[in-house]
């Protein structure tokens, strides 16, 4: 360890937590007996999980896209079970009204006043399923929520909990009726992960699970017990993790390439993209590359942290050209060749 040149001078970070701060053995991190335990209730998603835990390391949102049946909603359900908080599913529809989301002032007669009755926003955990089905008017009303953790009724601004995660769901299948969200609210997103299908050997997994859940509802019983102070605690290590200055450098010129495709040798991704990732996606790469190592329970970060959350962070936030679209070029093939032309430092 002492050789890596990514974590020299710097003081060791514990990697927390079980009731005493001198604790540094994994198994005493309620994380990681979470994540260990989602993966036992969450068959052929590691990925889903993983991503799902580095969001809530790194405070931010998460969007996940796949087809149904993918267990997307049963992994926030899941990991509210054993969180301490509230959680909230919101079913958004054509129909959904922003104050359905938000809550709205309700005149009561016998008070002569009005009196705000909040919405299903103010709650720790919330999943917005299908949230592409609900008009542009509705996904709005998440954007001050995702980005301020507040909400605005008339002229009185709302506080929402301190700990507050939203993972939005959509569906790549079906796409009449529904509404694209705007960058804007993209942007809000920390990451868009992308989930597939299991292979054959996690669905025969799921198969004995979904029957032994169908016999016996004790024996899935969790024995764990996420509280708000394990999480702020290990929040609080993420961001006291050894970052090299070589790393800050290599997250930025990522960044950069995405701006400025034409100062690099491919010089086709020039003409394939649009735009590039905003300065949120610095901030992003740098909180999810954190969080990536510390689940990995090291206490440093290294160029390999980066690579593997940089798709989940730019995939929604880079802009493909008409022309990368006219020839089939996916944003993930963009990200790839963003990665391959810049050095790692």
């Amino acid at each position: 360890m002492a050789d890596n040149p990514y974590n020299k001078q710097h003081n060791k970070t514990q990697l927390f937590i079980g009731d005493s701060p001198n604790v540094t053995e994994t198994t005493s991190n309620p994380l990681a007996a979470l994540q260990r335990w989602l993966e036992g209730q969450i068959i052929g998603q590691t990925k889903l999980i993983d991503n799902l835990l580095i969001s809530l390391l790194a405070n931010g949102h998460l969007l996940v896209e796949g087809a149904p049946g993918l267990a997307k909603t049963r992994a926030i359900q899941k990991l509210s079970d054993v969180m301490e908080g509230e959680f909230q599913r919101i079913q958004f529809t054509p129909d959904l009204l922003p104050g359905d989301i938000t809550g709205t002032d309700i005149f009561r007669p016998a008070t002569g006043e009005f009196e705000f009755q909040s919405g299903p926003i103010f709650h720790n955990l919330i999943l917005a399923d299908e949230i592409n089905r609900a008009p542009a008017k509705v996904q709005s009303a998440l954007l001050e929520a995702m980005s301020e953790k507040q909400v605005s009724v008339g002229n009185t601004s709302y506080p929402l909990p301190d700990l507050f995660l939203v993972m939005a769901t959509q569906n790549p299948l079906e796409q009449e009726g529904t509404y694209p969200l705007p960058e804007a609210q993209l942007d809000r997103f920390l990451m868009h992960v992308v989930v597939d299908y299991p292979s054959a050997e996690d669905e025969l997994k799921i198969l004995h699970l979904t029957r032994n859940e169908a016999g016996s509802d004790e024996q899935n019983e969790p024995n764990i017990q996420l509280t708000k102070e394990h999480i702020h605690l290990a929040r609080q290590q993420c961001l006291q993790l050894h970052m090299s200055d070589a790393i800050e450098q290599y997250i930025v010129q990522l960044v950069a390439a995405t701006r400025y495709p034409e100062k690099y040798p491919d010089a086709e991704l020039k003409q394939f993209i649009e735009y590039g990732v905003s300065p949120r996606a610095t901030i992003a790469l740098d909180r999810c590359a954190r969080a990536h190592a510390w689940l990995n329970g090291r206490d440093f970060v290294n160029p390999g942290d980066v690579q593997a959350v940089v798709y989940n962070v730019f995939r929604h936030r880079i802009i493909a050209s008409y022309a990368a679209e006219a020839q089939g070029i996916s944003k993930d093939q963009l990200i790839e060749r963003i990665v391959k032309q810049v050095p790692v430092v």
